[in-house]
């Protein structure tokens, strides 16, 4: 209790104290910590000073932000603008004076609140940077250091990055929105576009914020170095990509004379051998070599220029596929082979030649492209012009073309006839230039044509007359060709209803001729069998019941195993009349079915055994066919009663075969 009297007593005691003070200081501020925003004009009130009577307040001059401060009437004012980023705490201390003696001490807290009021700031506004064309996709264009933005209100930092120059959108891109570091995304080409433009953009809040946003713009400039990409390129080529990065040439073609060594290079078609490299600005040097295809060695090419001469002569008309290598000195790897097809002929004497200097012809305005210009005079015949070639024995070179060289409102067929090529719209005369050109000697000769193009008349021919064009005459020769098509099959038809009896009878007929040929001839295993005592087999067969005989006589004796068993049969019987009649003559011929022969009888067939003057041959079978039946005049009904005997013929012969072998 006396410890809790004592702290009582104590606390009264100083609670007088600081009253007593209090009531000697006469000054005080309502606020002595005081939060204001950056930026605030001069003047702007921080706090309101309290001066009892007979005190003054002032500013302590020895205060360090004193000069931010000022006293008006009770207020203490912002004597400047206060910028955060210089001053985030400004600390000032008030005098109280009683009379001259000085009181106390005020001391306010002023905290300096940042506004978002500055930009942000990049290190260069303005960079340049040059890119290899084979840069590596995904690889670093410019690091994060030399893009980084920085911002005095330390906010963080968004990134955008965005193309100025068309068609260049997507090859460059930034890391992250917070990182502004670019790098590559889509391979470079050269030939695509050799610079492009960036913009990157620092923005202190992000894209889609509604809050008050400051930005900062860098401008990146990007220039493409070539670099060496691609292998040379043999000319001229054509485009197979829509990048034109990939370009295909054309074979090459020569000829030379055979026995004939040429000490100029070759002339070739479309052009003589050469390559680029496509990399131009490095344009590296190229070198050619044959790599295939010069048998013997006739070829030689200058490594250098890549013109084409000959080592040899050619001894053979077989021509030459030579392969051409263009190769870059710097990089051996980068090579491309072209196709160069010489052929070998024999040496032509004179060139062709055209007998007229001048052609005249005449067509008309508003024909169709492709009409035939008229003879001048006649206007039923066309005009053609003729190339003479001494070289053969009738001037009339085969391997000569024509064309027009000077105009492209004409054209000539190959064999020299001359065409329109557009409408003609109004009447002119048309001086133009054809050319006719060996295409194996490779020599050409030129004639002029006056064309006359004249309106067409009543009694002129005009396209709707006699003025068809190739076009119509190709039309109707396919026509033609199609009904005379037509015509074949109609008439294979025809035939086909009208004799397809008598080809199928023929050829059943030779089918059963082939397969009577190659059966195995009974009579003869039978007749080696009664040789060797084979007494009961013969007498089986002689016992053996004869078998019911068809309609039809020929198609009985046409079978190969009923005429071998009656052929056995006869045979024993013979042998056993020449036992009992010794001193008998011997018939030549006799006949085991019929003694006469009816020619009437068509497909009649007769079977006879003639004795052989030789004792151990035996006697042999002679089959004797009637040929009537190949005469054009059997009718189709004769044909199908054959076919119809015969079909019934082989069921009979089948069931005789499984007779005889049952017993």
């Amino acid at each position: 209790m006396a410890v809790s009297h004592w702290l009582l007593t104590s606390v009264l005691l100083l609670l007088l104290f600081i009253t007593h003070v209090s009531a000697q200081q006469g000054c005080s501020v309502s606020d002595s910590e005081v939060s204001v925003y950056e930026n605030n004009p001069p003047g702007y009130v921080l706090t309101t000073i309290h001066v009892d009577p007979g005190f003054t307040v002032s500013i302590d001059a020895s205060s360090q932000d004193a000069k931010f401060f000022t006293i008006q009437g009770s207020e203490l004012q912002l004597a400047e603008t206060v910028d955060y980023e210089e001053n985030n705490v400004l600390m000032v201390t008030l005098i109280c004076w009683n009379s001259d003696v000085m009181s106390n001490y005020l001391d306010v807290l002023v905290i300096i609140l940042n506004e978002n009021d500055n930009s942000p700031v990049f290190k260069q506004t303005n960079i340049t940077q040059v890119v290899p064309e084979d840069t590596k996709v995904n690889a670093t264009i410019i690091a994060r250091e030399e893009l980084s933005a920085s911002d005095a209100d330390q906010d963080t930092i968004f990134y955008e990055l965005t193309t100025v120059v068309q068609d260049t959108e997507g090859y460059f891109a930034i890391k992250g929105v917070n990182n502004p570091e670019i790098y590559l995304r889509r391979a470079l080409d050269y030939d695509k576009f050799k610079l492009t433009t960036l913009l990157l953009y620092a923005r202190d809040r992000p894209v889609d914020s509604s809050d008050t946003t400051n930005t900062a713009t860098a401008t990146i400039n990007i220039l493409i170095e070539q670099s060496d990409t691609k292998p040379p390129w043999f000319l001229p080529c054509t485009f197979i990509n829509t990048d034109n990065n990939i370009c295909i040439s054309s074979p090459y073609t020569g000829r030379v004379n055979i026995s004939e060594v040429s000490t100029e290079p070759l002339i070739l078609e479309p052009g003589p051998i050469y390559a680029i490299d496509p990399d131009y600005t490095i344009n590296e040097r190229i070198v050619y070599s044959i790599v295939g295809g010069n048998t013997d060695d006739v070829f030689l090419v200058d490594a250098d220029t890549g013109n084409l001469t000959m080592n040899k002569a050619a001894t053979s008309p077989d021509g030459f596929l030579l392969q051409v290598m263009a190769t870059q000195v710097n990089n051996i790897q980068k090579y491309s082979v072209a196709s160069v097809e010489i052929k070998v002929v024999n040496k032509s004497e004179h060139p062709p030649y055209f007998e007229n200097k001048i052609y005249s012809g005449t067509t008309f305005v508003g024909l169709s492209p492709g009409s035939f210009v008229f003879q001048a005079g006649d206007s039923s015949s066309p005009l053609m012009i003729t190339a003479a070639d001494d070289d053969f024995p009738d001037k009339v070179n085969p391997n000569i073309e024509y064309y027009i060289k000077n105009s492209t409102d004409f054209t000539a067929t190959r064999d020299g006839f001359i065409l329109t090529n557009v409408v003609l719209q109004s009447p002119e005369t048309v001086t133009i230039e054809a050319v006719g050109k060996d295409t194996v000697s490779l020599q050409e000769a030129s004639t002029v044509i006056m064309v006359e193009v004249v309106r067409a008349t009543a009694g002129a021919v005009t396209s709707s007359d006699k003025a068809y064009t190739a076009q119509d005459m190709a039309i109707l020769g396919g026509i033609l060709a199609a009904l005379l098509l037509l015509a074949l099959v109609f008439l294979g038809v025809m035939i086909y209803k009208q004799y397809r009896k008598r080809v199928k009878y023929l050829i059943r007929k030779k089918s059963q001729s082939y397969n009577q040929d190659s059966l195995p001839d009974v009579s003869t295993k039978q007749h080696e069998a009664s040789e060797n005592g084979s007494v009961q087999s013969m007498a089986r067969v002689l016992e053996q019941p004869a078998l019911p005989l068809p309609s039809s006589n020929a198609e009985v004796i046409n079978s190969p195993p009923e005429a071998s068993v009656a052929s056995t049969i006869t045979f024993d019987q013979e042998e056993k009349k020449e036992e009992v009649e010794d001193t008998e003559p011997k018939k030549e011929v006799k006949s085991i079915l019929k003694t006469d022969r009816h020619v009437a009888d068509y497909g009649y067939k007769a079977v006879w055994f003639k004795t052989s003057g030789d004792p151990e041959a035996g006697e042999t079978v002679e089959v004797i066919e009637d040929n009537a039946v190949d005469s054009d005049d059997e009718s189709d009904q004769d044909l199908q009663k054959k076919e119809e005997e015969e079909e019934d013929y082989d069921k009979n012969d089948h069931y005789r075969g499984l007779g005889a072998s049952l017993d």
